[in-house]
């Protein structure tokens, strides 16, 4: 078998998968009311009870899926900005920055599944407060799905690497269009049962893609990304073009 380089015990094409006994989701009630728009963590007790609620629904259809596949990593250098991700080529400035001293990358993509979009869709017809809320909770899963992947890849790392944050098409000048290279090269519908739409949107809409570079340079980065990481000054934080 053919194994990621840098990588221990995940191979360089792989599915992690999701085991709700011993791993379950862990999803972060304050996380979820930052998602609301409640910055200082906290809501009013009915709200509170409302987010309860709907966790504990949403825990009942969740269907946490996942591929990842690794390749050896270029970044040109050059003035367009050129990254090589071994499946595919892009040109971004951002991009560049996050994988800048990287020699491999993973490219993933991952899902919480249809039961979820069901559910919203009724909500938003029927309890749109409700909806709101769901909304909101279904975000915060997917990220904690994307947290648990960052931290089993992370445990496989060999010793001397490190993984930058997660990085999606969309963030920064990382080109929304490069979705469609990414579900090629994973096979991302057939493998995960994620669609891409003609207009560049997910299906089930609680998916994410990224990608992940891998090191020696340890930056001490947040598996989280750019958005929960205090450090503004960071070369390569996402918002920096």
């Amino acid at each position: 078998m053919q194994y990621f380089r840098g990588i221990q015990e995940v191979k360089a094409e792989s599915i992690l998968t999701y085991d709700p006994v011993h791993a379950p989701l862990k999803v972060s009630r304050r996380e979820i009311f930052r998602y609301l728009g409640i910055r200082d963590g906290k809501p009013d007790p009915q709200t509170s009870s409302l987010v309860d609620s709907v966790v504990g629904e949403l825990e009942k259809v969740i269907r946490p899926r996942e591929f990842h596949q690794a390749y050896p990593l270029n970044v040109t250098g050059d003035e367009r900005h050129t990254v090589d991700l071994g499946c595919f080529q892009t040109h971004s400035r951002s991009l560049e920055k996050n994988l800048r001293g990287c020699s491999e990358v993973i490219v993933f993509a991952a899902t919480i599944g249809s039961g979820v979009d069901m559910l919203l869709r009724r909500y938003g017809l029927t309890e749109p407060s409700r909806g709101v809320v769901m909304q909101a909770a279904s975000a915060a899963f997917i990220e904690s799905w994307c947290d648990q992947i960052n931290d089993r890849l992370k445990a496989a790392l060999k010793e001397g690497l490190y993984l930058r944050p997660r990085f999606s098409p969309g963030y920064g000048d990382f080109p929304l269009e490069d979705q469609r290279d990414i579900f090629r090269a994973l096979q991302v519908e057939k493998r995960v049962g994620i669609v891409l739409t003609e207009s560049l949107l997910m299906l089930p809409s609680k998916s994410v893609t990224a990608v992940i570079g891998a090191g020696k340079e340890d930056l001490s980065c947040v598996r989280e990304g750019c958005e929960v990481c205090r450090k503004a000054d960071c070369l390569y934080r996402r918002n920096r073009l």
